[in-house]
Order: C-alpha cells, then structure tokens, then sequence
C-alpha cells in the first residue's frame, strides 16, 4: 500500500528551476533544469533553498536508476520560479526575530542578577558582622538568599555589616542609604 500525503512526514514537493554554474572549460554557459524544491530556510546571509536535483544511480547489478541529489542553494542566484506553481505550501523556516539591541545594552553589556545576598562573617563575640554582595559576584555564597532593595537596605543599616566594591553592591546601594550629596568627582 502507498502512504497518502497525510500519512508522511516528509512534505510534497514543487518544482523549481535550478541555475547550473557555467563550466568555462568544457565551455558551457549557465544551464537550468527543472527540480523538486522541498524546504526554504531563511539564514542570516539570506535564502537558501533545499533542491533535489535528477540524477542517475547504480545498482549493485550494474543497473541504472532514476534518482535525486538533494543540495541547499542559495535564493534567488540559484533558483528560478516555475510558471503557474504555487509555492505557498512549500515549508519555510522564516529567521527567527531577534530584538533589536539598544546602544545602551552594546555598551554595558548584558544585566546583571536584580538583588543582593549577604554573607554573614562570625569572628568571635559581638555583634553580627556580613558583606553584601552582587548575586553574581565571585566571593558571594550560592546559598543565601536573595534579598531585595528593601532588605538590603535594612541589613546595610546595621554598622556591623560592609558594602562590597568590588562587585558593585556599595555603588548601588550607598546613594541609597546616605542620598547623592556625598558622591564627588574624584
């Protein structure tokens, strides 16, 4: 039994015209044959189109058959439309849309992690002391929480705990905690 269209995966064919390269040597100009155009694929270059060109196989008995070679080839340098085909069913892969980068995102690069964690330092006795840290900052511990404005805010307030530089987290958070004014040029 013959599988109906609907019982396939692959999808039916159209035909297209391919453009053959000129060979100078045997001194042939540019040829087209007629080919079945499976899939159309669009890249960042432009076009290309998935074509199965006619061709010929032997058989292990020494026979010939009839067969394709499938190629990708670039749209439009390569192919050329059939007249009174549809090419509307023909599956295409369109590129998928990429938003477009602000300069702003090209210059600072991708964001960081929102949030702070604390890394809370015993040494001895007395009050607890910590380091905030940057989510993404090397020296910040994988375990602690994240803590949001707010939090962070309050665990800054206690005098027992450093903004780290390194990573940030004293940049953004100390204009917060003591206003703008004490920020100066050098």
């Amino acid at each position: 039994m013959t599988p109906s269209s609907d019982e396939t995966d692959e999808p039916v064919p159209v035909p297209v015209r391919v453009v053959l390269p000129a060979d100078p040597v045997l001194g042939h100009s540019e040829q087209e044959v007629v080919a079945r155009l499976w899939r159309r694929r669009q890249t960042e270059t432009g076009w290309v189109y998935l074509v199965g060109l006619p061709s010929y196989r032997n058989l292990e008995d020494g026979s010939v058959k009839a067969a394709e070679y499938r190629v990708w080839v670039r749209a439009p340098e390569h192919v050329r439309p059939v007249a009174g085909v549809d090419y509307d069913q023909v599956p295409t892969e369109p590129l998928s849309p990429v938003p477009p980068t602000s300069v702003v995102r090209q210059v600072l690069g991708k964001p960081r992690p929102s949030g702070w964690v604390l890394a809370k330092v015993r040494e001895g006795q007395g009050p607890a002391r910590g380091v905030l840290h940057a989510p993404d900052c090397e020296n910040a511990p994988e375990s602690a929480p994240l803590l949001d404005v707010e939090q962070a805010l309050d665990v800054a307030q206690n005098p027992g705990t450093q903004l780290r530089t390194v990573c940030g987290c004293a940049q953004e958070l100390t204009p917060m905690l003591h206003g703008f004014d004490h920020i100066t040029d050098s």
